[in-house]
């Protein structure tokens, strides 16, 4: 008998996302648990045509302590969390099935992932080994790790993989990756500084570059021909932005206020204006 499962989508204003995702694991699932952090468009409307579906809400504040908060409101002892630019493929949920009809001898799991690149997949560079731990015993797994990039960490330590991949989409344009990569090296500066850590001449120029050879000539990314070098430049880019905010938290300066004066008079006057009121 399968152990029931439930699986967790965290998302926020997905609606171009959503549906898809959630049809690809539809027939897996025994519970539908959407971690919902504030959306706007359709994204709760459709996750609501589906049945099996619960949904929770709370403020997002990054991504692991999103999914830690998410994790223990799950229905069912075994838990997958799948983002929302996901999908689950025929192949991996009826190893997931089998997996959990047999009785699980760990208590999680690492998937790997296919990634794909405005749409493309690729086939080099980080794509090639990415993996993430998304199926384990709730009470046995939780998120740890730096900025929106923590992993989860079985407690027990007993962890396996599983042979097939499951798809992730994870940008269709630059605005979309320009958001990512701001709010991701925004928060991972802000840890670093207030853990007392700075930046440094190699950090800024030499770790960068040496991000870009390790992609695109030791990972093989320029196999992947004008996709892969563009991953290989995102991710030096990401290299050094996370480096040149780290640099302006500790040393920037603050921006002069031509009108701080004015400001300090107009405020003294409102303030004697509502004492005298």
């Amino acid at each position: 008998m399968k152990q029931p499962l439930t699986v967790i989508v965290p998302c926020k204003n997905e609606r171009l996302n959503l549906r898809p995702c959630i049809e690809s694991f539809v027939n897996l699932a025994d519970e539908i648990l959407i971690a919902d952090s504030g959306s706007t468009d359709d994204t709760l409307e459709i996750a609501l045509e589906f049945d099996k579906v619960r949904i929770i809400e709370r403020d997002y504040i990054t991504s692991g302590n999103f999914k830690n908060w998410a994790i223990p409101q799950a229905t069912h002892e075994w838990v997958l969390i799948v983002d929302a630019d996901e999908r689950i493929t025929p192949e991996l949920s009826y190893e997931i099935i089998l997996e959990l009809s047999r009785g699980p001898q760990e208590d999680g799991y690492w998937i790997y992932r296919d990634n794909h690149f405005m749409g493309h997949k690729l086939k080099y560079g980080d794509a090639r080994s990415d993996r993430v731990l998304r199926l384990f015993h709730r009470d046995r797994g939780r998120y740890e790790g730096p900025s929106d990039h923590g992993e989860v960490r079985i407690s027990t330590g007993r962890v396996g993989f599983l042979k097939n991949k499951m798809q992730h989409y994870s940008v269709w344009d630059y605005d979309q990756l320009l958001e990512k990569i701001h709010r991701y090296s925004t928060l991972q500066a802000q840890q670093w500084s207030e853990m007392g850590r700075d930046t440094s001449y190699f950090k800024l120029l030499v770790r960068p570059m040496f991000r870009f050879f390790r992609e695109y000539i030791l990972q093989g990314a320029i196999l992947d021909g004008k996709k892969g070098l563009q991953t290989a430049w995102i991710s030096a880019f990401y290299s050094f932005n996370k480096q040149a905010r780290l640099w302006t938290l500790n040393h920037g300066l603050p921006k002069p206020n031509p009108e701080a004066h004015r400001d300090a008079i107009a405020e003294e006057q409102d303030s004697q204006s509502r004492y005298a009121a």
